[in-house]
């Protein structure tokens, strides 16, 4: 505390003793009007020792302000230097923040400290850093007003990074679309679909749609429907489907898998077989895998999978004495002939 106090009233007096820069510019350019008059006039013997005398005269102006400027940037960049090591550190040792979020807070205090560091330096020069910085206010809101979709995405970024929704590597669905999640970035995040393409996704939309974060459940549930006619006993394709799941070490062993019926459709009995796997990355692959053991296993069983059908019952008697093409048609003779000869 002593050391700071003496380092600032070091950095008052040295202020203190330096003249005003409007001075300095002044005296500045009454040399450069003085020598222009010399060299007008044809007087070129006193052109350089004007010269000298106005370099020495800004040196001894300058000398102090320059002096003062080159301690506060030492002084402050010390600073900036030890805090930016223990930040870093602190930001490594923690458990809530990634890489990601990790590069984007460093970026972002080199950036508020070196700024802070530059307006010490030129208000130690005597240049008026408060228009300046009206200056650039006024052009950010600007700024801001034409890239507002941009700025969007980056506030949106930065609840992901902080929320974490989800991370990468997270297997997600998004608008009925299933991925891994690739990249996170300020202004969009990156997601690798089963057909292997990359879908960069706006973050905007990363937070106002529904999603799906399959990774971070323990044990996720997985549901293949499938149905079987009405004459087939239900408990029998059950043992038959069950059958299928015993050694596969993907299923979680906390939760055992079961088929049960769902609904009682038009045409089948509606059953499903639920399973609970370990690594949400193989949700869907089993899902097909299944799908496929089901209706062979099934068929093998000699357990009928329907098809939609629809059964159609005629009256018959009122039926034929409505329809004309059954009524017997006469002939010239006064006979009559059916319609099928």
């Amino acid at each position: 505390m002593i050391l700071q106090a003496d380092t600032l009233q070091t950095l008052a007096d040295t202020q203190a003793a330096a003249p005003d820069t409007a001075d300095v510019i002044t005296e500045l350019s009454q040399q450069v009007s003085a020598t222009g008059q010399l060299l007008v006039s044809g007087q070129w013997e006193q052109v350089l020792p004007r010269i000298q005398e106005g370099l020495a005269g800004l040196a001894v102006s300058a000398i102090p302000r320059l002096t003062g400027a080159l301690f506060v940037f030492l002084f402050f960049y010390a600073i900036y230097r030890v805090v930016g090591a223990v930040l870093r550190r602190a930001l490594r040792h923690s458990r809530r923040i990634d890489a990601t979020l990790e590069h984007l807070l460093m970026r972002s205090y080199r950036l508020i400290g070196l700024s802070f560091i530059t307006v010490m330096v030129l208000a130690q020069l005597g240049i008026n850093v408060t228009a300046l910085l009206a200056g650039l206010s006024i052009a950010g809101i600007a700024i801001g007003f034409a890239a507002r979709d941009t700025l969007e995405n980056f506030i949106s970024g930065l609840t992901i990074l902080i929320d974490r929704p989800f991370r990468v590597g997270d297997p997600i669905e998004i608008n009925g679309t299933y991925g891994i999640v690739e990249e996170i970035t300020l202004r969009s995040t990156r997601v690798r679909t089963l057909n292997n393409e990359v879908m960069v996704m706006p973050n905007v939309q990363m937070i106002n749609q529904k999603l799906i974060n399959y990774g971070l459940k323990d044990a996720l549930r997985i549901e293949i429907p499938f149905g079987i006619a009405y004459k087939e006993y239900s408990e029998e394709a059950r043992r038959v489907v069950l059958r299928l799941t015993e050694g596969d070490e993907r299923l979680h062993p906390d939760y055992p898998p079961s088929v049960v019926v769902t609904k009682l459709n038009d045409s089948s009995v509606d059953m499903v077989l639920r399973l609970y796997i370990r690594n949400a990355h193989d949700a869907i692959p089993m899902k097909f895998e299944y799908t496929e053991k089901i209706r062979e296993a099934l068929r093998e069983a000699d357990i009928e999978i329907p098809f939609p059908h629809r059964q159609l019952f005629i009256d018959e008697a009122k039926a034929f004495k409505r329809a004309t093409w059954m009524r017997p048609a006469s002939n010239g003779d006064g006979e009559q002939s059916s319609a099928f000869g």
